[in-house]
């Protein structure tokens, strides 16, 4: 049984966690508000981006001329997996829910006989995945330096994507992340940006738009294809970003809460065991007083 000594430096300790925690939680809530409001901005341009991109491409369309970050190699037998996770943990399942659906990805194409390539952005997804596929990791970048995410940021990553794409190492490229939805709810997300997989259009109930461009289609799909690249991961990585104080913070929460509930319970140990200790003392005093 632990001596009250023991006892005392175990509820300091904890005591101590809890202000820690207490702090992250504090941390994680301001930087949460800035970080949400930048993947909420986000979302629209990245929206319009893809829906424009693919009016356009929808021009070129069995012509033949489309540009090949567009249209492909026709072939899909390498894959490059872009894993985005955070550089840093004590954010709960965010890191690893990230990391989970790019493993089930990896196992789906090896048992199809595809070969996989990984892209890590972030320090954690990193450790995680070089553990039982670090032979198929062929780069890795860390933002731990980097105060407030930018566009440079996902346009430095895009280039080195498009460099590899052109250079013929991969076939079709696939970006993982987690959108955010709330403070307790992160969607992990897999996105295939190279050749780019459009979504649906809606049902607007009308006649679609038909519109003429200056330049030509060819044209302005080689600039936008880059850009368009760059803005996915861009927006990737806001969302990310929001996902990670999101889910930091509901994690520091319940990491204060249950240290409260520690102390709770160790303190009624103590004053139980203090109690048993002096009701000892006691009957012993008496016990010698009374054989005298």
């Amino acid at each position: 049984m632990a001596s009250l000594k023991d006892m005392r430096v175990r509820i300091a300790a904890t005591k101590a966690t809890q202000k820690i925690t207490k702090a992250m939680q504090m941390v994680a809530a301001s930087k949460l508000r800035r970080a949400q409001a930048a993947a909420e901005a986000a979302r629209p341009f990245a929206e319009r981006m893809d829906a424009v991109l693919q009016n356009i491409a929808s021009g070129t369309a069995g012509s033949g001329t489309a540009p090949r970050l567009l249209a492909g190699t026709g072939s899909d037998k390498v894959h490059l997996l872009i894993v985005a996770t955070g550089e840093r943990g004590l954010a709960g399942a965010f890191n690893s829910s990230i990391v989970r659906l790019a493993r089930e990805h990896i196992t789906k194409l090896q048992s199809e006989g595809k070969e996989v390539k990984i892209l890590t952005v972030g320090k954690k997804g990193y450790e995680q995945l070089r553990r039982n596929y670090e032979k198929s990791i062929v780069d890795r970048i860390e933002l731990r330096g980097v105060r407030t995410l930018g566009y440079v940021n996902a346009a430095e990553i895009a280039e080195k994507v498009i460099a590899m794409f052109d250079r013929g190492e991969f076939d079709v490229a696939t970006l993982f992340y987690a959108r955010f939805k709330s403070v307790i709810s992160q969607i992990p997300t897999a996105q295939q940006i190279v050749p780019p997989k459009f979504e649906a259009p809606a049902e607007t109930g009308g006649a679609a738009a038909i519109y003429e461009y200056e330049p030509d289609e060819d044209e302005l799909l080689a600039e936008l294809l880059p850009r368009y690249v760059a803005t996915q991961i861009f927006r990737a990585l806001l969302e990310n970003n929001a996902s990670f104080y999101g889910s930091q913070m509901s994690a520091m929460d319940n990491a204060t809460r249950n240290a409260g509930d520690m102390i709770r319970k160790q303190t009624i140990t103590y004053n139980r065991t203090r109690q048993a200790m002096i009701t000892k003392e006691l009957i012993e005093i008496i016990s010698g007083a009374e054989a005298l």
